[in-house]
């Protein structure tokens, strides 16, 4: 049985006991290690898709086709918000633990229906049909967790060292990108193409599924941080609450994370595409450099996140904003001149240092916008649809500007939407406005 977490109303100023602490830290590796899980088996998905499309998708099937689109379109941009919503509801009336509690066993689920599925030769049109339900379902989970897991560890983070521990969001989200890219690593190199495309491509989600009953397990221990008082309030984790008291947050919120979102995206997942068409670099070179990139990035985050603690969340955002705006366009403009692959790496990382400023302590900023009885909704739901709009389509609308001949186009959007950034963090409060009043 867990033992109770102080509040931090009334727990002592200075220090927190011994015992207490180590809850604390636990709650924090319990719920960030279902966040890991949760990322892990999202990009499986990404990395194993090139060998069993043609298991689910065959192209002599118009219709099938048309699933493979909708399913693709649904699950990257439709399932984020919902589950936004609907994870950000539990959370705050039912409390944070059951939100993430559910997610993590949605996306246990998920990939568990994936790693079984038989093919479209056995069952036809059933195959992509069932393969695109389990899709929307990790979508959904995947879409909830984010705001649930900002939430709580914004909550159960020791004072003095919130945006430290908060950084451990970031670390395992982009941990488990690191480590789907690992296992499908490892078992291109232990099996043959052949192999994998008939039943290779299964175990990577046997393993998530296995992974996220340990995530389970984990979080089982977890003491809840919401209050039964804040549970009952008429407006916990309604949409009218959150926007009859809280639109200002809400808006402030979701228009730094789409900037936030938009340049994440464009220097993490859009980034091996723009090293292999634009710079022209082997496929390989290309997933080497951002393999490498990706974990000194993971390795960042609590130094940045240790760095908010010090010179507060504020002037952590109005530096992301401003040195966003100034250097995006010149990290771009002289990688996509570059020919040798570590000048890349240096590059790629001198650009993913200035997303630190934000990415390390992104939940725990939008956490201090809102009060318990909306938090996780607040939270969640400008998250997903700022991360839906414009983090979702930063590889279609770069790619948009590379067909129409204006590639450089693209990296004045970007500057464009870090200037957003800017101005709308200069409407943050100097100090935290809730989390001084609650755990």
């Amino acid at each position: 049985m867990s033992t109770p977490l102080t509040s931090e109303a009334a727990a002592a100023p200075r220090a927190y006991s011994a015992e207490e602490k180590r809850h604390r830290v636990f709650a924090i590796v319990a719920a960030s290690s279902g966040n890991l899980v949760e990322w892990f088996d999202f990009y499986v998905y990404a990395f194993c898709a090139i060998y069993f499309a043609g298991a689910f998708f065959p192209k002599a099937d118009p219709t099938v086709q048309l699933l493979n689109t909708a399913g693709v379109f649904a699950a990257g941009f439709l399932m984020r918000p919902i589950g936004g919503w609907l994870f950000g509801r539990i959370a705050d009336r039912y409390g944070r633990k059951r939100s993430l509690l559910i997610s993590v066993v949605m996306m246990c689920a998920g990939s568990l229906v994936i790693a079984g599925l038989p093919t479209y030769a056995a069952i036809g049109a059933w195959a992509p049909a069932l393969l695109l339900a389990a899709r929307l379902f990790q979508g959904l989970s995947v879409g909830g967790e984010y705001g649930a897991t900002a939430t709580y560890m914004s909550e159960v983070a020791l004072r003095g060292q919130r945006g430290f521990f908060s950084s451990f969001q970031y670390v395992t989200l982009i941990g488990g990108q690191l480590l789907a890219v690992l296992v499908v690593v490892v078992i291109e190199a232990l099996l043959s193409e052949a192999e994998i495309r008939a039943w290779g491509w299964r175990i990577p989600f046997v393993i998530g599924a296995v992974t996220a009953v340990i995530a389970l397990l984990l979080r089982r221990t977890l003491t809840e941080t919401q209050t039964e008082a804040a549970r009952r309030d008429k407006d916990a984790g309604t949409l009218g609450g959150l926007f009859r008291h809280h639109k200002a947050a809400f808006f402030t919120v979701l228009g730094y994370t789409a900037g936030g979102s938009l340049i994440f995206y464009t220097f993490t997942t859009y980034m091996q595409k723009f090293l292999v068409n634009t710079v022209h670099l082997p496929i390989k070179t290309a997933s080497y450099i951002m393999t490498g990139a990706l974990f000194l990035y993971m390795v960042m985050q609590p130094f940045f996140g240790m760095l908010s603690d010090r010179i507060g969340r504020r002037n952590n955002m109005l530096l992301f904003g401003a040195l966003g705006a100034l250097f995006t366009v010149p990290l771009l403009t002289a990688l996509q001149h570059v020919t040798s692959p570590v000048v890349a790496l240096v590059l790629i990382v001198l650009a993913l240092a200035i997303v630190s400023f934000y990415t390390s302590i992104s939940g725990i900023v939008k956490a201090e916008m809102f009060p318990p009885e909306v938090r996780a909704l607040g939270v969640g739901l400008a998250y997903a649809v700022g991360n839906a709009i414009f983090g979702g389509s930063a590889e279609y609308v770069a790619l948009n500007f590379k067909a129409a001949g204006h590639e450089s186009g693209f990296y004045w959007y970007v500057t464009a939407m870090m200037v957003v950034a800017f101005l709308v963090s200069l409407r943050l409060p100097r100090q935290a406005s809730y989390l001084h009043h609650d755990h």
